[in-house]
């Protein structure tokens, strides 16, 4: 079984350099080529050789990988997670001043997040800019890596109601504090105290902004990032930035049995499944094994928080474009494609809702998921868990042959539940499917708690799957 404190560590550091989606991908890719796999620049198969090992990315922040068997492919086994997590988007020109003393960043809620537990947090900002060079617009990723926001909740003196609840503003209550106003930029990039700055959208007691002349030394969002990269701040062009929870991860529990970190859903099962994938394929290797036909497959998919509708979710065509592909370059087409694709299968790995300790109410009367206890299968009769009789048989019996505990999860039938990537993934790519995951807390908060074993859980089982 797999060490609990190395995998753990892993985990944390893997979920340390992902602040956004775009690091999460480049993550993947960094590990990926660190095991020999090939970047496709293009979907057409042209390099796609039987024994060959390949990824391709779409958006930056979607990611496929898979290896071709050096036998006739058979079949895929497809295993997929999402690289995003609930977060506040940074929208354009956003800084705002208040009164000319407080500089605070615009911006909108990216998923559904649990508001409250981003306010009083050390926030930062990441993501991509598209820089301005002489070959052209190109993408650079960014982290500020600091502790450079907060969001600040009203002294309890202001609001005495606040215990009993609260309906948060966005636009009003959720803004980060970025910056005093006397703060500018010297010419060598250092901060300093200098006069009340200007150049801002200024925000008055009425809420309503307005126009006020511009300073080269007032401190920009696009500044900073420009410093951070060292380029020219109008060498930037265009930015997808969000904010994101500083805390680092860390074991807790009487014994450490317990694991809380931002993002856990999904960089969780992000990780573990790629962990499971890398060490199938290292095994084989080593062991000199036969191959056996199947076509491992690592998805990564963007945008699984906000529906999966864009060109790098799971709702798009990426995951049927790449299979294609691999079809057509190994000449595997008509009826031999259809057979293909019926022996084939795919699980959808994305965390589930653990029992709360607090409130176990909230869960099923029978199908009642707990922290280290392993795989979770997640059912419902509506389809939005794919799982059906089949598909759970095989994940059962995969769990058994690796030896790693599984447990089952449904809404209660009185309160609505979410989907996940597996229908919507299966309706483009038509293979039998399960949803699983690793069973948590808090789903959605800034800082989120899990079980410190079931990572090694996952691993173990997804190395059993792909090899």
């Amino acid at each position: 079984m797999q060490d609990t404190e190395k995998i753990t560590q892993e985990l944390f550091s893997y979920i340390d350099a992902s602040p956004t989606a775009f690091h999460a991908a480049a993550q993947a890719a960094k590990r990926l080529e660190e095991a020999g796999y090939v970047k496709l620049e293009k979907e057409a198969g042209a390099r796609i050789t039987a024994g060959g090992k390949y990824y391709m990315t779409r958006n930056d922040s979607s990611l496929i990988a898979f290896r071709i068997p050096k036998e006739e492919v058979r079949r895929f086994r497809i295993a997929a997670a999402h690289s995003d997590s609930p977060s506040f988007k940074i929208k354009e020109t956003p800084e705002m001043g208040v009164e000319g003393h407080y500089v605070k960043l615009n911006t909108e809620g990216y998923g559904g997040m649990i508001q409250s537990a981003w306010l009083d947090r050390p926030l930062s900002v990441a993501g991509r800019v598209i820089v301005e060079t002489p070959d052209g617009p190109q993408t650079r990723l960014v982290d500020l890596d600091r502790d450079l926001c907060v969001i600040p909740n009203v002294a309890i003196h202001f609001n005495r109601e606040i215990n009993k609840g609260y309906a948060y503003n966005p636009q009003v209550d959720l803004l980060p504090l970025f910056a005093g106003a006397a703060c500018e930029v010297q010419e060598d990039g250092r901060e300093s105290d200098g006069p009340e700055r200007t150049g801002l959208a200024e925000e008055g007691q009425n809420g309503k902004a307005g126009k006020a002349e511009k300073t080269e030394k007032a401190v920009t969002l696009a500044g900073l990032c420009a410093q951070e990269l060292g380029i020219e701040e109008e060498q930037i062009l265009a930015s997808d930035l969000f904010l994101y929870n500083r805390e680092k991860g860390r074991r807790m529990g009487a014994k450490g049995e317990f694991v809380g970190s931002p993002r856990l859903d999904d960089l969780q099962c992000a990780f573990g499944v790629l962990e499971g994938f890398l060490q199938a394929d290292q095994a084989g290797e080593e062991a000199g094994q036969e191959e056996t036909g199947s076509c491992a497959v690592y998805a990564l998919f963007d945008n699984e928080e906000i529906g999966s509708g864009t060109k790098q979710g799971a709702d798009s065509t990426f995951l049927s474009d790449v299979l294609e592909g691999v079809c057509d370059a190994l000449n595997i087409s008509g009826a031999k494609r259809r057979d293909l694709l019926s022996e084939s299968f795919l699980l959808s790995a994305d965390n589930a809702h653990g029992v709360h300790p607090n409130h176990p109410e909230k869960s099923d009367p029978t199908n009642r998921p707990y922290l280290n206890g392993g795989i979770v299968l997640k059912f419902q009769g509506s389809q939005k868990y794919t799982t059906d009789a089949w598909s759970a048989a095989q994940v059962r019996s995969l769990c058994r042959k690796a030896g790693v505990p599984c447990q089952n999860f449904a809404n209660r039938a009185d309160i609505a539940g979410g989907s996940t990537l597996g229908n919507i993934s299966s309706a483009h790519v038509s293979i039998p499917a399960a949803d699983i995951g690793l069973a948590q807390l808090a789903m959605h908060s800034a800082f989120e708690t899990a079980g410190a074993f079931d990572t090694g859980y996952l691993i173990e089982f997804c190395r059993t799957y792909f090899a």
